[in-house]
């Protein structure tokens, strides 16, 4: 592979181009992310300076709360836009990064719907981000193929299910591509090139362009994201209201503005998702600044704690009002093979979720093995005999800010600070070599679980009530006994590499 630098105009990319890369980095549509990039980089900039400031006025005790300049969007009786009809039914989910082998057990693994992620299931190389469209490419033409290392041959079944595709956050650059000088935006990269090779095939086949958006933090990012459909849609002569995008309320400040961000994508939504690891993620790193806000060990802080069962209902009732579907957590666990007690106590965890969700309302789930598709089907086929629950209003629900903010009640114990410390470290080893989605300890991980896992960390060392089980204070001291403690055991484990 050669590096080499090419120019269309002021379009520059400074990555390797290889001629499999040169087929999705055309300058047409390269040429296409130039007209998206300079049209909104400087709004995306603005709304990067907002977060900033937002966590300013968190640190200063300005807590969040629901707008009141919008409420005159809480009380209005508006609906988004109607929902395509490969998107009415979207029980069961599966997720996992843009690879070639990936993208083709997903849409083969029987779920409805497979969401094909530039984010954190994927660590995001140049050689992964640029192959991860080609094989999106192949995937909408129905041309992809895979062999495995054994000689076995992956191919697209018949029937599949319906691709969604997940871009990188706005908060994140793509360096290998600079735009009048400058590093571009990675969401308007990955969408930009997505849509402009895919959308008329995507068309042609009785689907369309589908997108899950993370990391919104609040309505204006979502409007933006708006105005970047509108626009795309416009360039390329595609009807508006084409484009369908599904938002994760993965941030706390995003749970207090769900109404808002449905009524800004209302032309282009179909539906907000329960983020789980990111949203506490979220919670810890905004409140870092106040002691009362000191989380417990992260397996016992469930969908059933009273703040993510608030933020959870809340989805589903917001959702429903607006005629949107309110898609569920992800369940990370996957199968067992060597061990048949503690598969069957895996999947009877994951069953209880998603009997737990189909019963709140909830129009679909998240899993991240092709082995818990048929599980989770089965408990949605339970209660749901209809595509979804849209019907179901849910209007016994009433969340205020306060529900939002209640700090779960558990224990900092050191098992639980050995665990974020352990699959930290193998996650970043991971992710550092070019793998995003990862098996650790029986469970998917993604970049969401070194985020939590860092996070807490630093938040017991730093907050005096950072205090263990057995009446010890978390210490950088402390941190670096059991780092040392959990680095030999993984060495123990794979070897020293």
């Amino acid at each position: 592979m050669t590096t080499q630098s090419s120019k269309t105009g002021e379009i520059e990319i400074v990555g390797p181009v290889t001629a499999e890369f040169a087929q999705v980095l055309t300058p047409d549509a390269m040429k296409f992310v130039a007209t998206l990039v300079r049209t909104f980089a400087d709004r995306r900039e603005e709304l990067l300076q907002r977060r900033a400031q937002r966590q300013i006025e968190i640190n200063a005790g300005k807590m969040p709360d629901f707008l009141p300049e919008t409420e005159h969007i809480r009380q209005g009786t508006w609906t988004i836009a109607p929902i395509p009809a490969d998107l009415q039914d979207r029980r069961v989910e599966i997720t996992g990064p843009s690879e070639r082998k990936m993208i083709i057990n997903g849409l083969n693994s029987g779920a409805s719907a497979f969401m094909a992620d530039f984010e954190d299931a994927l660590s995001p190389t140049w050689e992964n981000i640029v192959l991860g469209q080609a094989n999106l490419r192949d995937a909408v033409n129905r041309t992809i193929s895979f062999t495995g290392p054994e000689g076995k041959e992956y191919a697209l079944n018949d029937k599949t299910a319906t691709l969604l595709v997940r871009p990188r956050g706005w908060h994140l650059p793509e360096k290998h591509v600079l735009i009048d000088g400058k590093e571009i935006s990675a969401s308007l990269f990955d969408f930009g090139l997505y849509f402009f090779h895919n959308v008329k095939t995507l068309l042609e086949k009785g689907t369309g362009p589908y997108f899950y958006l993370p990391k919104l933090e609040s309505h204006l990012e979502a409007r933006l994201w708006n105005d970047v459909f509108v626009l795309a849609q416009n360039e390329l002569g595609i009807p508006q209201g084409t484009i369908k995008a599904t938002v994760l309320i993965e941030t706390i400040l995003a749970s207090f503005e769900m109404d808002e961000i449905l009524y800004e994508l209302r032309e282009h939504s179909s539906g907000l998702n329960c983020g789980r690891w990111d949203y506490i993620f979220s919670a810890i790193k905004k409140f870092r600044n106040h002691p009362e806000f000191i989380y417990p060990d992260r397996a016992q802080v469930t969908m059933t704690t009273h703040f993510m069962r608030s933020y959870s209902l809340l989805t589903i009732k917001t959702c429903h009002r607006r005629n949107a579907h309110a898609i569920g957590g992800m369940a990370a666990q996957i199968p067992i093979k060597s061990d048949p007690k503690a598969n069957e106590e895996a999947m009877s965890k994951v069953r209880a979720d998603k009997h737990r969700e189909a019963n709140d309302g909830h129009d679909g789930t998240w899993v991240a093995h092709p082995g818990l598709v048929a599980v989770a089907m089965e408990e949605f086929n339970k209660v749901m005999p209809g595509p979804n629950q849209i019907d179901k209003k849910r209007e016994d629900v009433h969340v205020t800010a306060e529900d939002l903010l209640k700090v779960p009640d558990g224990t900092i114990t050191e098992a639980g600070m050995r665990t974020n410390i352990s699959v930290g470290l193998q996650y970043l080893a991971s992710w550092l070599g070019g793998l995003g989605c990862v098996p650790i300890n029986n469970l998917m991980e993604d970049a969401a679980t070194v985020e939590i896992s860092r996070s807490q960390i630093w938040q017991w060392i730093h907050h005096p009530r950072g205090i263990l089980s057995d009446g010890r204070k978390v210490t950088v001291e402390l941190f670096h006994q059991l780092l040392a403690d959990e680095l030999n055991k993984i060495k123990g484990m794979v070897g020293e590499q």
